[in-house]
């Protein structure tokens, strides 16, 4: 198992709990619409290592009437980069001995009304120690209300603490969620942060306040549009939109990069994935 120390093992509980309390909350919209869908559970150790040396994680899916396709996943893993992917990690070129923990999410929604998400909080150790994360808005048919509510509550956030940024935060996501071959965008932003360095306390307390907004605002929205009707148009014009999504997270995503570069869990790495796209 891998040794933490105080910050590291900190960083791990809180991403651990806020799992729980996430899916807690995703479970119990279900419930509100009849179904009776829970999260599966699945360990990894990294490499499949049996003795966990390298660490690993804990992938947890839901399929049911509200979220066609949820997961939540949360890792902690460590170990050495290769010499040429340790050249593109922060902090990593002259020492490629790495930690990292976090927690990752992504929700693909039945009713094309309802905006797909995604949002993770890590922190990581390498030649330096930072806290990275963010969480972004998916929407096939925009609502202008959901993305005006989304964001101000990630605003709010930003305003409240002096690691946040939120007008260079908002930016990094509307420059990094960017298909270039398609030459539009993911989704409708949110924010975007990395390599949050300095007081471990601040960049951890940011990022706490990162993941309870989310905790507060995307399950609001879920519920604002899960009952609206659909139409043929509607589905198919989600059906097209996650074949963007799909291609953003297979050709551009950093973070599956790092998870395929890392011995990571290959389902818990393409779990971002659309259960069904379509592609004209």
């Amino acid at each position: 198992m891998i040794e933490l120390d105080a910050e590291q093992a900190t960083a791990r509980a809180w991403f651990e709990a806020l799992r729980i309390r996430i899916c807690s909350e995703f479970e119990s919209i279900e419930r509100e619409s009849g179904s009776d869908a829970n999260f599966i559970y699945t360990p990894w150790n990294r490499d499949n290592d049996p003795s966990a040396a390298g660490g690993g994680g804990v992938m947890g899916t839901m399929k049911g009437k509200v979220f066609e396709k949820a997961g939540v996943n949360v890792s902690t893993v460590g170990g050495s980069f290769s010499p040429e992917f340790a050249k593109t990690i922060h902090g990593a070129a002259e020492n490629p001995q790495f930690f990292a923990t976090g927690i990752s999410l992504v929700a693909h929604m039945m009713n094309p009304h309802v905006p797909a998400v995604h949002m993770n909080c890590r922190f990581l150790v390498t030649g330096k120690r930072w806290f990275g994360g963010g969480a972004d808005l998916n929407p096939a048919l925009p609502i202008a209300e959901d993305t005006a509510d989304f964001h101000a509550t990630l605003k709010a956030v930003c305003d409240a603490h002096k690691a946040g940024d939120y007008p260079r935060f908002s930016k990094w996501a509307d420059d990094y969620f960017y298909i270039p071959h398609r030459g539009v965008h993911r989704g409708v932003g949110g924010i975007f942060f990395d390599h949050l360095e300095g007081s471990f306390e601040d960049g951890f307390a940011f990022t706490r306040a990162v993941g309870e907004a989310f905790l507060d605002v995307f399950p609001r929205i879920v519920r604002l549009r899960m009952g609206m009707p659909v139409t043929d148009a509607d589905k198919a014009a989600l059906l097209a939109w996650r074949g963007r999504y799909a291609e953003f997270n297979l050709v551009y995503d950093r973070g599956t990069s790092f998870g395929l570069k890392t011995g990571g869990n290959i389902d818990a790495i393409l779990m971002s994935l659309p259960p069904v796209a379509t592609w004209a």
